[in-house]
């Protein structure tokens, strides 16, 4: 959580002086992010971010300057590789990585030689429950062991919850019974829009009821509560029981964007008093208490934040722009005559 908060600060810094064209800060958000992060098994899932999840990527280990790169608008976008990190590319369209994590899934069950039908209409009556933990086992880490079906993990926002993608996701893979985890954000803000202003029914965990699947909505600042509901539903995932619906119950502490003013919006003191829940605070908090870990870890963990922060910060500075012919060359197999002369005009004004 410190890396990712290190990065996140050097980011906004590399934006404000003009090295980044945007971006949009994970602060607060932290916990939500690298806990579930933590409970994804890379030998079978899959992970889904939208462009909010750095939190994820450290968790995973997704070389970060490539992951930064995403950040540069370069046509190619990061120069990570998503099939040996698990991490999908970055989706700026809201709600888009739900679908793409949903199809993923089928995919997985496909694989498996699983048929794709439905569960039996009372099936999922079992584990409909807003808390499921009094039904489903208690888990520390993913279990593999009897069924490594992969399970995907759909990472959104309350405001993209409000998008029909989201919607047919959850209700394809009811249907279906697909190994996907849907993890919502709810950082209490859609951009401007608080959340009793866009999402109804009082939450996005009860929609899943509607869907016949299980959900939990869990403490996002407390990063050991975020990390076990996560086990919880890719075991679930993987041994064949369906998807789940997560909502972690978080706080943007920053802007939506760094083109984005909150103070337009919502009060100081609301942003106050969720800094007060600052989840790396609450984790220092209860190592501390538990005797887990004194002064010393937390001056080794500061001091190896900023280290990686600046190694991404020199390794975003070192990128350099790609030839201009690439626009061209990758977007069809058989370029037609007019992309074709509009390469030749941009190659001729930048010679």
């Amino acid at each position: 959580m410190s890396i990712a908060r290190a990065i996140d600060r050097e980011a906004v810094n590399l934006q404000r002086t003009g090295a980044l064209p945007a971006y949009a800060p994970l602060i607060g958000q932290e916990a939500a992010q690298v806990g579930s992060g933590a409970a994804i098994d890379k030998r079978y899932d899959f992970a889904f971010p939208t462009y909010r999840e750095l939190g994820v990527a450290v968790a995973m280990g997704v070389d970060l300057t490539g992951y930064m790169a995403t950040h540069l608008a370069s046509w190619h976008g990061g120069l990570y590789d998503p099939v040996a990190s698990r991490f999908a590319p970055i989706q700026a369209v809201v709600a888009g990585s739900v679908l793409h994590a949903m199809g993923w899934a089928l995919g997985q069950k496909l694989d498996a030689g699983l048929a794709p039908v439905g569960r039996a209409p009372n099936e999922a009556s079992a584990h409909d429950s807003s808390n499921p933990d009094a039904n489903e086992p208690a888990a520390t880490e993913p279990d593999t062991s009897s069924a490594p079906i992969g399970a995907a993990i759909a990472y959104f926002g309350d405001g993209a919850s409000s998008q029909g993608d989201v919607h047919e996701a959850m209700n394809f893979a009811g249907v279906y019974t697909l190994p996907v985890v849907f993890f919502c954000q709810n950082n209490g803000w859609a951009i401007s829009v608080p959340t009793e202003n866009q999402v109804a029914g009082g939450s996005v965990s009860a929609r899943a009821a509607g869907y016949g699947l299980p959900s939990e909505k869990i403490d996002g600042n407390d990063v050991a509560a975020v990390y076990e509901a996560t086990a919880r539903a890719l075991n679930r995932a993987h041994s064949g029981g369906g998807a789940t619906v997560i909502e972690a119950m978080t706080y943007r502490v920053g802007p939506h964007s760094t083109s984005d003013d909150p103070g337009r919006y919502r009060s100081l003191d609301e942003e106050q008093s969720w800094r007060a829940r600052d989840p790396l605070k609450l984790c220092e908090k209860r190592l501390r208490d538990e005797g887990l870990a004194g002064d010393e870890f937390f001056t080794e963990a500061a001091a190896h934040a900023l280290e990686v922060s600046e190694q991404v910060r020199a390794g975003i500075l070192s990128q350099v722009d790609r030839p201009m012919h690439e626009l061209f060359d990758f977007v069809y197999a058989e370029p037609p005559a007019a992309l074709l002369a509009q390469r030749d005009r941009a190659l001729e004004e930048i010679s």
